[in-house]
Formats: structure tokens, C-alpha cells, sequence
């Protein structure tokens, strides 16, 4: 059964782990505790991430209470293989910025508000992962705001610049835009529940910690082409910068290198 976060977001863990999906990915059911009869959909709850077409998983998803709205963050199948199946179980529409991830629902819009009973949730356009990527903050019961930040912010490590859609100039773009998101007017920070490991306590702190680990790479990367040359293949890069990385998931640091040379590139 799905674990509370805060009196509004609960998650449960798809057992599906791997190099990519570290121990799985997490789902996250959102609905607001304090809704009254004055609420249109009060009582129903928004997930976000369905995961992998994991029957077991799905029906706990489906069996946490009444679902009106299924929201996935990006392209991948390991958030959005179940979609349609959910769908099934619980009648409710599933939007992503990618029409090819909506059923029965319309496309999230950059900025727009999603009011589910008290719950409110804003999307925000945070491409660079992949061209689709969205990251959420959510908000009901007088609670302190989370933000769920798919893959763009994961709860241990990094992430990837994923191929073909991924950039890192958007990506930048997008971690300047959610360290605006994270910070409070009064210098504090949200909470970030990533779509793999543990919750990231001080998102602020992780967002500027990921683009410090950027441009530390770019540098690496740079380097690596005045050595080897400017016509370095991004395999030639990898054996040079991410030798340590483990095999499997040297094909994930072979995208990033590819999304830093093609950013190098562009820059001149």
C-alpha cells in the first residue's frame, strides 16, 4: 500500500529496479484530506507516474481510494507503461505535455493550475531530460507546497540527458527555473519526491548541487576535446571522462556526452 509523505502526497514503489531506475519508480497519489462537500471532486486523488504495466502495482494505485486524474512527468516507459491500464481500473484521463501520453485528456500546459477538490497542482515546463519533461508542485491542506520533479531531479545521483529529444541547454534552462520554483520569498526551500530513490529534503540545495556537477562534466568534456581533438567521437569522450562508470550504464553516459558535445558545439 501506498506510504504518506505529507498529509496530502503518498507513494508506492513499482518493483521494477535497475542501472536506470535505481531500487523503482515511484508513483505518488495526491489527494487533499480536508476536502468538503463544497469542493467539485472532492475526495478524489491525482496520481502522477503510474510506472511500469505492473498489474500488482496498478491495482494498488486503483485500490488507494477514488482516482480522478493520471498525470505522467515524461516519455519514459518506466513512468508511463501503465497508463492505460490505470485508465481501466479507475476511469480517469491521463494527460502529459506528449499528446502520444494522453488518453482520453488533454495535453498539460505549461503553467496552467490543476484543481482536483482543494488540491491544486501547477505544471512546469522543465525540458532537457527529454523534450516533454514536466515537473509538478502540488499544494493542499494548508501543508508547505512539494514539488514532484520526475526525472529531472532524482532522489540519489543524477540524471541523464536522454536521447533524441534531450538537451542540456534546456536542461540548465530548466534547473535555473525550478531553483526559482524551490526557493520560498523567505529563503527556505520545498521538498522535492523524485520518480526514483528517497525524497530530496531541500531541493534547492540538490538543484544547485546538479548544475555545479554540469559544469564540472563540461569542463571534463571540454578538456577531453582539446586532448583528442574536436572531431572526437562521443564514445572517444566516455572512455576518456567516464571510465569509473560501470557497463551498465555506460550507454546513459554515451547520451550525456552526446547532449554535451552537441552544447559544446553549438557554443563554438
Amino acid at each position: 500500500m501506498p506510504t504518506s509523505l505529507t498529509s496530502f502526497a503518498q507513494v508506492l514503489r513499482a518493483e521494477n529496479p535497475g542501472p536506470m531506475t535505481l531500487d523503482g519508480t515511484r508513483s505518488y497519489l495526491l489527494r487533499a484530506r480536508n476536502d468538503g462537500v463544497g469542493h467539485d471532486g472532492a475526495g478524489l486523488g491525482v496520481v502522477v507516474d503510474p510506472g511500469p504495466l505492473d498489474d500488482a502495482h496498478l491495482r494498488a494505485l486503483a485500490g488507494a481510494g477514488p482516482v480522478g486524474l493520471i498525470l505522467v512527468t515524461h516519455r519514459h516507459p518506466d513512468h508511463t507503461a501503465g497508463s492505460e491500464r490505470l485508465r481501466e481500473l479507475t476511469g480517469a484521463p491521463v494527460r502529459g505535455a506528449d499528446p502520444a501520453h494522453c488518453h482520453g485528456g488533454e495535453p498539460l500546459r505549461d503553467g496552467e493550475t490543476i484543481a482536483v477538490g482543494a488540491l491544486r497542482v501547477e505544471v512546469i515546463a522543465t525540458p532537457g531530460h527529454t523534450a516533454d519533461s514536466v515537473c509538478l508542485r502540488a499544494a493542499a491542506d494548508g501543508a508547505d507546497p512539494v514539488v514532484l520533479t520526475g526525472d529531472t531531479v532524482l532522489g540519489s545521483g543524477t540524471t541523464v540527458i536522454a536521447n533524441p529529444d534531450g538537451s542540456l541547454a534546456a536542461y540548465l534552462a530548466s534547473l535555473d527555473r525550478l531553483e526559482r520554483v524551490a526557493t520560498a520569498s523567505d529563503g527556505g526551500t520545498l521538498r522535492g519526491l523524485p520518480g526514483h530513490g528517497p525524497v530530496v529534503e531541500d531541493l534547492t540545495a540538490t538543484v544547485r548541487a546538479y548544475r555545479a556537477h554540469r559544469l564540472q562534466r563540461l569542463g571534463q568534456v571540454r578538456e577531453a576535446l582539446v586532448e583528442l581533438g574536436e572531431d572526437a567521437t562521443a564514445d572517444d569522450v566516455v572512455a576518456r571522462v567516464y571510465a569509473h562508470v560501470p557497463p551498465p550504464v555506460r550507454a546513459a553516459a554515451r547520451q550525456s556526452v552526446e547532449a554535451q558535445l552537441a552544447y559544446l558545439r553549438a557554443d563554438g
